[in-house]
């Protein structure tokens, strides 16, 4: 019964925490804009694409641009990002995250990335956890952006699972949604109060152990939708 579960991670957050970097590098371009944009703005940015996340900044600052102007100021910022990302190295892999790959590959558990980023495929390279993945949904791969579901019903294509057997690991509400609109298991990493839609919570992944997917079989098998053996304390 265990391989018939198949996860979806999110990148920034969950695997990585590349949120910092994106936040340098629009705090940077809103710097130029004139635009006041602290970490709490910042939020709102996760789990959204980047040209979603510049529609959000423009909000915040009343600015508009041309769709010229839009280009321009896209690629400086993700230019800006790249150079922050070529820094990173293993040691930049968020806590418990190799030991659940580890647990995942010995439970034959598979496991695909379904994230926002355009430079999904290159963070993966540089942690050098690429090979370990099945597969990469990002932001070349979708048309539409979180809380739509299509980036989680790629990542269940590539599966080979129904979106039902399919958990997903999110940090951001937008993720979340999508993961639930998508008809997916969710579980939030990070705050609770922040991710209280998510069906299970934890603040990191070294929390989730085997026993958690054997109770989510557990689950399934009696359609006993209360158990609570996982939801945040």
């Amino acid at each position: 019964m265990m391989n018939n579960l198949g996860v979806i991670f999110d990148l920034d957050g969950v695997i990585v925490d590349t949120a910092k970097y994106h936040y340098l590098a629009w705090k940077t371009l809103a710097d130029e804009l004139d635009i006041t944009f602290t970490e709490t703005h910042n939020e709102r940015l996760k789990g959204v694409s980047r040209e979603s996340s510049l529609d959000i900044l423009l909000e915040l600052g009343l600015v508009t641009l041309s769709q010229a102007q839009r280009k321009l100021v896209l690629e400086q910022k993700n230019k800006d990002y790249l150079s922050f990302i070529a820094k990173m190295g293993p040691e930049e892999i968020l806590p418990g995250v190799t030991p659940l790959l580890d647990l995942l590959d010995r439970l034959a558990i598979p496991y695909v990335l379904g994230s926002a980023s355009k430079n999904a495929a290159l963070i993966l390279k540089q942690v050098n956890l690429f090979d370990r993945f099945k597969g990469i949904v990002d932001g070349n791969s979708v048309t539409k952006a979180k809380p739509d579901p299509e980036v989680f019903l790629l990542g269940a294509q590539l599966l080979h699972r129904s979106p039902d057997q399919c958990i997903v690991f999110e940090d951001a509400i937008a993720g979340i949604e999508a993961a639930h609109r998508a008809q997916m298991i969710a579980v939030g990493v990070g705050h609770k109060d922040t991710l209280k839609a998510a069906d299970y919570n934890v603040n990191h992944l070294t929390e989730i152990t085997e026993g958690f997917f054997t109770a989510l079989i557990s689950e399934k098998r009696t359609d006993n939708n209360e158990s609570k053996l996982y939801k945040a304390r």
